[in-house]
């Protein structure tokens, strides 16, 4: 550990509690979807951008704060980005009406951006035997803190309002604040690297007129002049950035090492894989909610639906156990399409099998194991197709790809989840939640029969100790919609 006066078991436990804290502010999204939109008369679609706005912004500060952490600014990155998510805790448990709600959610999310910025200090400031299981703590405690965080935020929320969740949350990272500005140690000046900066406003600009498509188009109607303006600009903008960052000498999303087939065919599965994630975990949380008068729904208390999360997270943990045994006796080619498929399962076994509460649990659980082999397997395909000195640019790419397939499959629910409510109605027919998991079923499918065909056969002596943790790691994560970025 670098010179200074903080203990390493101190600094273990900070970044260990920062990580924590961090579940808590995902925590605060799909479980109070329903409540939201019963407070502020809002439709169901428009109440889960309180989820697509948080994810949309994690999207874009992974990497932006990945970049800044990668020199002797990590300590400022934390302060300044816990700072920013108490800004929107308070907007947000102040709020007195949506919007406002809508933009304290939206700040919160750059606390998703934190977490590689803790395995970047723990790298920086421990011994490497001591970084190497403070990591993989790392990514234990944001999996378990989510099927933790859900239900306690959410009983909150039921005993009080949704905003108390969000007071609770604000003590929470307020103490967590404090201890992070007297424990975390400064980091030594490193060479300067330029920040990217026009990168990271092209990128933003690109995603943003996007998801702003996805979750207004129904209302602003498809084919009307600003939803094929936006959606256009976006595409333009995204395809621009692309080309942008090719040429740029330090970008800030290393592009170049996406070529071999392996990685692309990774990439592709962890975008698609991620979309159909959102476009089933809160999709089933929201539906569990749903008054019984309606004539569907189990009317579950928002606590209820919060626990729903816990068998997803268990099954990622479990599933990530197994990742290391099916790689070493069968060939890894498997792993991805048969994760896929589980978690296709899962969603097809809601869709079709939805008449007692008991089967939502029994789809979480399967969704868990199919998410737990999917994002333990896909890092290590990567390790295994790039040199050492790029791995970690191939997976960065890969964690924004993820990031944004999590914030596009929440606006894509909403903008299905809207297309089937009726003018005047603030509730979706049943037939909109069944065919958003059915959407997610056949994205999931696409990415077992791509990722089949196009990764080949992968020789299971390529893995590696290192691989088999990352893998391991990578999957915890994948419940929380976090991930690992390389550095």
């Amino acid at each position: 550990m670098a010179a200074g006066t903080t203990s390493t078991r101190t600094l273990q436990f900070t970044l260990i509690l920062l990580a924590a804290m961090m579940s808590i502010i995902g925590s605060l999204g799909a479980p109070l979807i329903g409540t939201v939109a019963q407070s502020n008369h809002i439709t169901i679609s428009t109440a889960q951008w309180i989820l697509t706005a948080t994810l949309a912004t994690g999207a874009l500060a992974t990497p932006v704060m990945g970049r800044l952490a990668d020199g002797h600014l990590q300590r400022r990155v934390v302060l300044y980005a816990l700072a920013i998510v108490i800004v929107g805790l308070v907007m947000a448990a102040m709020s007195k009406d949506f919007t406002w709600l809508l933009v304290g959610r939206s700040l919160q999310g750059l606390g998703m951006g934190l977490l590689p910025v803790t395995m970047a200090i723990a790298r920086s400031h421990l011994v490497p035997a001591q970084a190497a299981k403070t990591i993989a703590t790392l990514s234990v405690t944001a999996a378990i803190g989510v099927g933790l965080g859900y239900p306690v935020t959410s009983v909150i929320a039921q005993y009080f309002d949704y905003h108390a969740a969000f007071w609770f949350a604000t003590v929470m990272i307020g103490a967590t604040l404090i201890l992070a500005a007297r424990v975390l140690p400064r980091t030594q000046a490193r060479p300067r690297r330029d920040f990217d900066l026009v990168g990271a406003v092209i990128l933003t600009l690109g995603l943003v007129s996007l998801l702003a498509v996805l979750g207004e188009g129904q209302v602003w109607g498809w084919t009307s002049t600003r939803s094929v303006t936006l959606g256009a600009g976006g595409a333009v903008f995204l395809v621009a950035w692309c080309l942008y960052e090719l040429r740029r000498h330090d970008p800030l999303v290393n592009l170049r090492q996406a070529t071999h087939r392996a990685v692309i065919t990774s990439d592709a599965s962890g975008f698609l894989i991620s979309m159909a994630m959102y476009l089933f975990m809160p999709v089933v949380v929201e539906y569990v909610q749903v008054s019984r008068s309606v004539g569907y729904g189990f009317g579950a208390s928002i606590f209820t639906s919060g626990l729903l999360l816990v068998p997803l997270s268990v099954g990622t943990f479990t599933a990530s156990r197994f990742v290391p045994r099916l790689v070493r006796h069968f060939n890894a080619r498997i792993t991805v399409p048969l994760g896929a498929m589980l978690f296709a399962i899962a969603a097809l076994t809601f869709s079709f099998e939805h008449r007692s509460l008991w089967e939502a649990f029994v789809a979480m659980g399967i969704g868990g194991l199919g998410a737990g082999l999917t994002f333990a397997a896909m890092p290590g395909y990567i390790v295994r197709a790039t040199p050492a000195a790029d791995t970690g640019a191939a997976l960065g790419f890969y964690q924004l790809l993820r990031s944004v397939g999590l914030s596009i499959g929440s606006a894509a629910a909403g903008a299905i989840l809207a297309h089937y409510t009726a003018s005047g109605a603030t509730l979706p027919s049943q037939t909109g939640f069944l065919t958003t998991l059915n959407i997610a079923a056949i994205l999931l499918i696409v990415a077992a029969v791509m990722s089949y065909l196009l990764l080949g056969d992968t020789p299971t002596t390529a893995s590696t100790p290192s691989d088999i943790e990352m893998m391991e790691e990578s999957a915890e994560l994948g419940a929380t919609g976090l991930g690992l970025i390389g550095e």
